[in-house]
């Protein structure tokens, strides 16, 4: 009984012991392993949980979540140093379709963490009924075929399509499209055709899906009777100048669709229509002009009936061999007496055919240039200058010339 009183008596001197070292010890952790507030720096995605797979939600929700924690600096740089720490949950377990406000759910993978802060806390969300539809498909062709040409009957992959979303979108489809271009087709037409899922007006509607995405077409397109097409062939007559070659004809276009009211003349004609002859007498640069065709009696040309034909005339290349061509040197002083070995090159020229013909004996220059070069022995390469433009130095024989700069004897040293 003794040590009960005496116990009784000093309790409240222990508890305040307690309760201090206690406090020593946050303190002392405190200073240590300090708490600090921060805006949570990883993304943390919004994830759904527990969605009837029989519903879609139609509202658009955020992609992630702001967390503002505060925790220890030791945890800061550990645990919630680590991927997927955090993850921001939306559980839509037991729902029906509906409107619903739902409270994001934290799972926090670190301790101690506090959480100071979450935006957003809660999501607005509408929940619908998925919907399927079949629609038939209606195939839209805006344009034709080229002039002289038919289209047949389309054939599709599929008739029908069925229109999957919520049942508010779906609703408001109409139509399911597919849209073939034909414009100016001259083959057959054989490929994949996206569809589209069309309201009342005319507009796509975004939020469903098709299936299937694509329709494979395949249509035929054929010439009709009386027309044919036809490759281009230019005539012409006479020669280019001398020196020059033909290089190109060109005409534009290389084809044209021909028609004929009598369809036994127009299978009659072979697979070319000529144009025009074209005079290349003494022609020695390149020609655009605008041909006729040269039409049988009957039988017409659809659209433009004349050709732009495009002629390229080039000089033939040649070369040519001038011997013993005698060099001339620049001296950078009076005083410079220069000895040369050889005195005299041979130089090839290539180019043009009329312009090496048009070459004379003045028209090629041979220099060495020795302003800057003091007395001494040089192996120098010379210069060549054309006077006609067009005209390529092909080489120089020698290559290099030895040159010997002297001083004169009757020049006064240290002038």
């Amino acid at each position: 009984m003794e040590f009960i009183k005496r116990f009784s008596k000093n309790l409240p001197t222990l508890i305040t012991a307690i309760l201090l070292a206690i406090a020593v010890w946050v303190l002392a952790v405190t200073n240590i392993d300090p708490v600090e507030r921060r805006t949570f720096g990883r993304p943390v995605p919004l994830e759904i949980t527990g969605q009837d797979p029989s519903l879609v939600i139609t509202t658009e929700l955020p992609e992630q979540v702001s967390i503002i924690l505060s925790a220890p600096a030791s945890t800061w740089s550990s645990e919630l140093n680590s991927s997927n720490v955090i993850r921001a949950l939306v559980d839509l377990t037991g729902l029906d379709a509906g409107d619903y406000k739902i409270p994001v759910r934290l799972q926090i993978n670190a301790r101690p963490v506090k959480v100071e802060s979450l935006s957003p806390d809660i999501v607005s969300l509408t929940m619908e009924k998925l919907f399927s539809e079949s629609f038939s498909i209606n195939l839209l062709q805006p344009s034709s075929p080229a002039v002289g040409y038919e289209a047949g009957v389309p054939e599709l992959s599929a008739k029908t399509a069925t229109v999957n979303g919520p049942t508010s979108l779906v609703d408001k489809v109409t139509e399911v499209r597919a849209t073939l271009d034909i414009s100016q087709s001259k083959e057959t037409i054989d490929r994949d055709v996206v569809l589209s899922a069309l309201d009342e007006n005319g507009l796509r509607v975004s939020g469903v899906t098709i299936s299937p995405e694509k329709v494979h077409i395949r249509q035929e397109i054929a010439q009709r009777g009386g027309y044919k097409n036809v490759t281009v062939k230019v005539i012409t007559t006479g020669q280019i100048a001398s020196g020059h070659r033909l290089t190109n004809i060109s005409a534009n276009p290389l084809v044209v669709t021909v028609f004929s009211t009598d369809p036994d003349l127009i299978n009659t004609l072979p697979g070319f229509i000529e144009t025009q002859p074209l005079n290349l007498t003494n022609a020695g640069e390149d020609l655009e002009v605008s041909l006729p065709l040269n039409l049988p009696s009957g039988v017409v040309v659809v659209g433009e009936s004349t050709i732009r034909v495009s002629v390229s005339i080039s000089p033939i290349e040649g070369s040519i061999t001038l011997t013993g061509l005698l060099i001339e040197i620049i001296v950078g002083s009076p005083a410079y007496q220069t000895v040369i070995s050889p005195d005299r090159v041979d130089v090839i020229l290539s180019g043009p055919l009329p312009e090496l013909d048009a070459l004379k004996a003045n028209d090629v220059r041979v220099i060495i240039d020795l302003t800057d070069k003091a007395p001494g022995t040089y192996q120098i390469e010379p210069q060549i200058q054309v006077g006609i433009p067009g005209i390529l130095v092909e080489s120089i024989l020698p290559a290099t010339i030895e040159v010997e700069i002297k001083i004169t004897s009757t020049a006064t040293p240290g002038n």
